[in-house]
């Protein structure tokens, strides 16, 4: 009797599942019938930058649906859902002024301009702007740390990004 009770439980579980679409532990929502992502590669048209920004990025937000979610990664072809875009602006800024009137900390920003289409729910589409920054001590140069703040914004945007594109709460 305890089994039975178990299967059913589990069979409506299984159904309520199905009827959602494909759903994730990390809270994507994605269209039942997509089955592929692409992600074109993100050139740094900012007038500044890290040379290898582009390619990080890229992989960085490649990475992200790869791991979070069931889609395949096509490469030449556009998948059910599509990402493309450029990275427009990387900069320093001084933020907080010190006693002696220099800057006391600096800020490295990040933005991303991205287009998302979705083969299955184009009302899900967007061309949106994307901007982290990350804060660092002045007397530290930015070589010092730009590895660092590259990643955690990198991160950030990626979050942000995964979280337009299929996150639907």
């Amino acid at each position: 009797m305890r089994n039975i009770f178990y299967m059913v439980l589990l069979a409506t579980f299984a159904i309520g599942w199905n009827a959602c679409g494909v759903y994730s532990f990390t809270g994507a929502s994605i269209p039942p019938q997509a089955e592929t992502f692409s992600v074109d590669y993100f050139p740094n048209n900012a007038p500044e930058g890290q040379p290898t920004l582009s390619q990080v990025f890229t992989d960085a937000l490649k990475d992200k649906f790869s791991n979070q979610t069931n889609l395949r990664l096509t490469n030449g072809e556009m998948g059910d859902l599509h990402f493309e875009g450029s990275i427009t602006r990387y900069d320093v800024q001084p933020q907080a002024i010190g006693a002696d009137d220099r800057a006391a900390q600096n800020r490295l920003t990040i933005t991303v301009s991205v287009t998302f289409i979705n083969e299955y729910e184009p009302e899900n589409d967007f061309d949106q702007s994307f901007s982290r920054y990350y804060d660092y001590d002045s007397r530290r140069s930015l070589a010092e740390v730009e590895n660092e703040a590259m990643d955690i914004i990198t991160e950030a945007l990626v979050e942000d990004i995964f979280n337009s594109a299929v996150v639907n709460w």
